[in-house]
Parts: C-alpha cells; structure tokens; sequence
C-alpha cells in the first residue's frame, strides 16, 4: 500500500503560481512512477503530468506545457507539481497519483496508477 497526501493548493489570481506537493508513505516511493491529476466540476478526471519513478521522464497534457513543471524527490518521498502562469481554466481538485514502475515509462491512462490521494483544490481567479 502506498498513502499519498497532497498539499499547496489555494486561491490565486490569473498569472500566478502555486507549488502542489505530494508526500507518500508506505513501500518504497522509488519503486513508483508518479502523476498529477484534474478535475473541474461536472468533468472528467483527466491527466496533467506524469514522471518516471527515478525522475529521468517526464510528460505533460498539451493544455499545461510549458507552464508546468512536475519533479519529486526520492529522499524525500515527496513529488512536486510546479504551476505557473495559472488560467482560470486550471481550476480544479487536483490528485496525485502512484502506479508501479516500468523502467522509465511514464503513462497518462488512469487505469494505470494504483493509489490515489485525497486532492487538493485549486481556483485560479480572473
């Protein structure tokens, strides 16, 4: 089993930034490949980013490239979604996400990722 708890979410204006944490406990965080997650009222859960369990790879959906950063620290149990230039359209509870490591793949499917954390909201004001 792996716990995950993410934290950093909040309230900030059209431009602005905001650093989503996701700590994790349980088996070896090393051993898992991880993910960031959305979803807005009446949507779908969809993906944002994804990294390989050692960091080497990365991936972001087409809507937050180039604005978002995702990164974690093994020492530290800990994965990490940099946000900047945030829209409006970021508005969303946002989840992180552990599913068992594959070499160094990184995946945007859902079904694919074992252990969900609670969410954290985010509201990104016009």
């Amino acid at each position: 089993q792996v716990q995950l708890v993410e934290s950093g979410g909040g309230l900030v204006q059209a431009g602005g930034s905001l650093r989503l944490s996701c700590s994790a406990s349980g088996r070896t965080f090393s051993g898992y490949g991880m993910g960031w997650f959305r979803q807005a009222p009446g949507k779908e859960r969809e993906f944002v980013a994804a990294i390989s369990s050692s960091g080497s790879r990365t991936y972001f959906a087409d809507s937050v490239k180039g604005r978002f950063t995702i990164s974690r620290d093994n020492a530290k149990n800990t994965v990490y979604l940099q946000m900047n230039s945030l829209k409006p359209e970021d508005t969303a509870v946002y989840y992180c996400a552990a599913r068992p490591a594959v070499f160094y793949s990184v995946s945007s499917q859902r079904d694919e990722y074992d252990y969900w954390g609670q969410g954290t909201q985010v509201t990104v004001s016009s």
